[in-house]
């Protein structure tokens, strides 16, 4: 048994613990306190003193595209969303690099990810590409093969693609596999009734579809006309047997009976009130990208509603396509801006917690309670620092941020 001490301990699911302290035993957390309180355990365990910093539990980025890593910097900022796709899709065809540049980018890309305090990752994949890097990886996380096909003809041959790519991936307790739909401007309701067939087999995956990102996604789902529909049509994609649904996003999927508590609906910028209230009934948990949102020219999530309706709310970056970096502390600084009225404490949840629930993995991550196992970070702290989770959403560069594995080093061993 080994005691950290530390400047602050913040356990998520409960308030800061000034001058705390956290048990280390066999690679959980056996109890933690603040200082003061009688210590459950004898009293001769070895301690470590951290000092000025802040302890949480690790980051959960719960959006990512890793295998788009080598994108990073090669796509412009656009105004609208299907600008921007454009030039992403046409990137890909020109210029994609050979597997071995692809698969050095991705590594990069966790690296980076968790230099500033990423421990757990939803990443979204076509290939499948990024699952041996992150079983590799000191991360932990699910892969969501990506299936999308508006063609609903070709609905059985794309499930059955995708069922056979993650067979082919294997299980894994560091990494899970699971199918997921793209979104519902990309995917047939033949393809979306198959992939919730095959998710019904697998009673424990949670999935992810890219929902309520654009005006362009309503207005196809709408009208079934505007820019969507035509840049489906230029790729050689649109199918002129779909008809629009002539409802919301969040309807839409509700309809194919795709939202529930397994459910990741990521983006939602175009949600109003009653959307969110619907998508709160039914346990799904929203995932805001805010950077990459602006990045893209679909306008700014409205996170204060989202928060205000009940709504389970995690937080990803989204790809290197679209954003600066995987620092999810810069993406918690960016939500902070456009949601001064949410309690710093809800972000920081929303940031570990939130995250590891809806990606299944909250029995070992997102809080700091005795049983659990404790990938933990330790921020470093200016001394005059009262409010420390509204520092800690202020943004963190990675220099400020450590693994506490790593700063204990050989004395480890005490809580392994």
């Amino acid at each position: 048994m080994l005691v950290l001490r530390s400047r602050w301990i913040l356990p998520i699911a409960d308030r800061p613990l000034l001058n705390g302290w956290i048990a280390l035993d066999r690679g959980r957390v056996a109890a933690i306190g603040r200082a003061g309180a009688s210590l459950p355990f004898r009293d001769d365990a070895p301690l470590v003193d951290l000092g000025e910093m802040a302890v949480m539990p690790a980051l959960v980025n719960a959006h990512t595209h890793l295998e788009l890593s080598w994108m990073a910097g090669r796509v412009r900022r656009h105004e609208r969303f299907t600008d921007w796709v454009r030039e992403m899709l046409g990137l890909r065809r020109q210029a994609t690099p050979p597997p071995d540049e692809i698969a050095a980018s991705i590594d990069a890309a966790i690296a980076q990810a968790r230099a500033s305090g990423t421990g757990l990752v939803g990443d979204i994949s076509n290939s499948l590409a990024t699952v041996d890097p992150l079983r590799r990886s000191d991360l932990r996380g699910v892969v969501f093969h990506e299936l999308l096909r508006l063609r609903a003809s070709d609905a059985d041959d794309v499930l059955e693609q995708g069922l056979l790519a993650l067979e082919r991936a294997g299980a894994s307790d560091r990494i899970s596999v699971s199918l997921a739909p793209h979104a519902p401007y990309s995917v047939s309701p033949q393809l979306f009734q198959g992939i919730r067939a095959a998710l019904t087999r697998m009673p424990f995956l949670p999935t992810s579809v890219h929902l309520g990102e654009s005006p362009e996604e309503v207005e196809l789902l709408a009208t079934g006309q505007g820019p969507w529909r035509q840049l489906l049509e230029d790729l050689g994609a649109w199918d002129p047997a779909w008809r629009p649904p002539g409802c919301g996003p969040v309807e839409y999927l509700d309809r194919m009976k795709l939202l529930g508590p397994r459910t990741l609906a990521v983006h939602g910028v175009q949600f109003g009130v009653d959307e969110l209230a619907r998508l709160a009934a039914t346990g799904a948990t929203l995932v805001t990208c805010a950077r990459s949102n602006e990045y893209v020219g679909v306008g700014a999530p409205p996170v204060e509603r989202f928060y205000r309706a009940g709504v389970r709310v995690a937080i990803g970056t989204d790809s290197l396509a679209s954003v600066d970096d995987l620092n999810l502390f810069k993406e918690l600084a960016a939500v902070r801006a456009l949601a001064p009225a949410v309690s710093a404490a809800s972000l920081l949840a929303s940031a570990t917690l939130q995250g590891a629930r809806a990606l299944g993995f909250e029995a070992d991550f997102g809080t700091i309670e005795p049983g659990r196992r404790a990938p933990l970070i330790a921020i470093d702290l200016p001394a005059s620092v009262s409010d420390v989770e509204e520092y800690l959403v202020g943004g963190i560069a990675p220099p400020a941020v450590h693994w506490v594995e790593d700063l204990l080093g050989d004395r480890a061993r005490y809580a392994n």
